[in-house]
């Protein structure tokens, strides 16, 4: 979700983005919508077994873990890496804040003053920190089926976490060997907590953030690093891809999608990725909206249904024409010029 590939490279990945930010709107559209009890089509099909929207979280770690990884390969030391993320990830961040500051103040309904309301103030430094995630300004959609300004904001402190941890790689990138076995130590460590101890360690928290959510999206990511150490394109090849499809797909027919999703989903999505498909490997032309969708998506959906209440139907198309809107408005004014600002200085 975070890092840009050059539109020269023919390849997939920013199709992918767009793709997996979609996925996670139409999901939360239901539970935004008050329907929370209906499931979207896919977990229909799965019986239950994925969502749309963890399909979506689940590529965009995977993607992120491939990518960041080659990022810090190529970073000549721990402060340009760092630089790259920052400006990658703060610059849009900081924006879709300040206008959700800007829309508070629009449809502000508390009881008390809204320069009185503490949780108003708060709500700037607190997700700018990352670590302090505050989703609810008080008198603020409180009619809503879900309080939460913007909801989704919550999985950025884990990836950045892990762009931390990647840099922390830098004491050792001269022993690529070592390095090698590190991650796929830490991969089975966090992949053997998952399936055995998941009931322990889920409710931890570390920072704010959850131990369950930390295993999951971080497996991911540390398969997809794994995936770029191993140079996954060297091995890529449409009958693996294939093979992938049918192995994930029975493993849904006979209900054990969640036992084998860490080992089969990161390579089916780097592979699908770097299968390029004409028009699709071209997608990057016009930018990449991916992250602005995402960051933008649940306050434009909560603006919506305090404002109209629309069917489900009509509330998924409105929300996703409407975050591409400004998933593109957020590339091309904001993203895109600190990226030029990171090319320039790093």
């Amino acid at each position: 979700m975070q890092n840009h590939l050059s539109s020269c490279r023919e390849n997939n990945f920013d199709f992918l983005r767009f793709l997996f930010a979609v996925f996670v709107i139409i999901t939360h559209s239901y539970a935004l919508s008050g329907l929370e009890s209906q499931q979207d089509l896919l977990q229909q099909i799965t019986n239950n077994q994925v969502s749309f929207s963890s399909i979506g979280l689940s590529g965009f770690f995977v993607i992120s873990g491939y990518f960041i990884f080659k990022s810090f390969e190529r970073s000549s030391h721990f402060y340009e890496y760092l630089k790259k993320r920052v400006l990658r990830v703060f610059p849009a961040l900081l924006v879709v804040l300040l206008l959700s500051l800007l829309l508070v103040g629009l449809i502000y309904e508390g009881k008390t003053p809204l320069l009185l309301n503490s949780s108003f103030w708060t709500y700037l430094p607190n997700n700018l920190s990352l670590y302090g995630f505050q989703g609810v300004i008080s008198g603020v959609f409180e009619g809503n089926p879900y309080h939460s300004v913007n909801g989704s904001l919550w999985t950025i402190r884990y990836e950045f976490s892990l762009y931390i941890a990647i840099a922390l790689l830098f004491f050792i990138k001269r022993r690529p060997v070592l390095m090698a076995i590190l991650i796929s130590f830490i991969a089975v460590l966090m992949l053997s907590i998952y399936h055995v101890w998941i009931d322990k360690f889920a409710g931890v928290k570390i920072l704010g953030m959850q131990g369950l959510h930390i295993l999951n999206l971080g497996s991911f990511f540390v398969i997809g690093s794994l995936l770029a150490i191993a140079d996954f394109i060297k091995w890529n090849s449409k009958m693996l891809v294939g093979l992938l499809c049918i192995t994930i797909l029975v493993c849904f027919k006979i209900g054990l999608y969640n036992e084998v999703k860490h080992i089969l989903l990161p390579p089916l999505i780097i592979g699908l990725g770097f299968l390029p498909v004409k028009h699709i490997s071209n997608f990057s032309k016009f930018g990449d909206p991916s992250y602005g969708i995402y960051i933008y998506a649940f306050p434009v959906q909560q603006l919506l249904i305090y404002l109209y209440r629309p069917s489900i139907a009509v509330f998924i198309i409105l929300s996703i024409f409407i975050s591409i809107l400004f998933g593109y408005l957020s590339w091309h004014l904001i993203e895109k010029r600190a990226m030029l600002y990171k090319q320039r200085r790093s």
